[in-house]
């Protein structure tokens, strides 16, 4: 695999393991760091478009726009409020949804990617889970070849994104609006990009049973169709929080047990809250951009800020 397609892999891990979407059972999974959401703070907007979050201190705001794991490409949304809280901002926090992936930070990584390349998958299948598989793949648009792993984890991983482009979603937006916004104004902007080396090492050696329920998981999206991520992404922008977390998240939930992948979603929601604390430090206001469930989850961002004595209202509060 090149550097290049194994940096997509990581930013796909990513984007799947720790995305918003979906509506939250009714006890803790240990294996889905976001499963349970603080139900106090999943409140309709009551501004004109996508909801927003204050966190304040005696001295500082943060007004903190919830983002969607996915949007669809083109997705309008009134950024009045955005473009209000813009002005005067101290600085913009994006999304921390970046990674960097170096085949060079796990020893013997380079090697075990090599060792995948194989047969195209559909060849490895038999029976519903083919005809299943072909069917995706023709749905996505693409050949065969493109699917010649051996590894079922990592051709689901690849057939996600696959679709997704070809549904054109996007998991971008709205952060690279902002970002635009931002630097049209010449205000500091923030984010932060960690290794996924460490993970694509573990996600290798998965064993099958769990690289096959990733791909079944993958095989389920595609089968959904787009309709789901359009209707939450419409919700999103009403200001619908619950609507924009109303997705299915099988295969995220899969992903999430990758070895590592939790300890991953812990330090960058710890990365999250301390980038909103040194903001706060500063007199006057910030903007931030965070996903809407590691926003929104017991013990996620919001949830931290809380218990360090940080006020939160919610986008229902005037």
């Amino acid at each position: 695999m090149s550097f290049a397609k194994a940096a997509a892999v990581g930013c796909l891990i990513l984007a799947l393991a720790v995305p918003a979407s979906a509506q939250a059972p009714a006890v803790p999974d240990p294996l889905d760091p976001d499963a349970v959401l603080l139900e106090e703070l999943v409140v309709t907007a009551i501004d004109k478009g996508p909801a927003w979050w204050r966190v304040s201190d005696a001295d500082t705001t943060v007004y903190v726009l919830g983002a969607p794991g996915v949007l669809p490409k083109g997705q309008a949304w009134d950024q009045t409020v955005l473009e209000r809280r813009l002005n005067g901002a101290s600085t913009v926090i994006l999304p921390f949804n970046s990674v960097s992936v170096s085949l060079l930070s796990v020893p013997g990584l380079a090697l075990q990617w090599l060792r995948l390349k194989g047969k195209p998958m559909e060849e490895r299948l038999s029976g519903d889970i083919r005809r299943r598989f072909v069917a995706a793949r023709e749905a996505a648009g693409q050949p065969a070849k493109r699917y010649a792993y051996k590894n079922e984890l990592l051709v689901g991983l690849i057939l996600v994104g696959d679709y997704r482009d070809s549904v054109k979603l996007t998991a971008a937006d709205p952060g690279k609006s902002v970002a635009r916004m931002a630097k049209a104004r010449k205000i500091k902007t923030e984010s932060r990009s960690l290794s996924l080396g460490p993970i694509l090492g573990q996600a290798t050696r998965m064993g099958a049973a769990a690289q096959r329920a990733c791909l079944e998981d993958a095989l389920d999206e595609v089968e959904a169709g787009p309709a789901g991520a359009r209707r939450a992404g419409a919700a999103w922008a009403d200001g619908d929080v619950r609507g924009a977390l109303n997705q299915e998240r099988g295969y995220e939930r899969c992903l999430a047990s990758v070895p590592g992948a939790l300890n991953l979603d812990a330090r960058f929601k710890a990365e999250q809250v301390a980038a909103i604390e040194r903001a706060l430090a500063k007199p006057g206001h910030a903007v931030a951009v965070v996903q809407l469930r590691p926003l929104l989850s017991q013990g996620g961002v919001l949830d931290r800020l809380q218990a360090k004595g940080f006020e939160v209202k919610t986008p229902g509060e005037p």
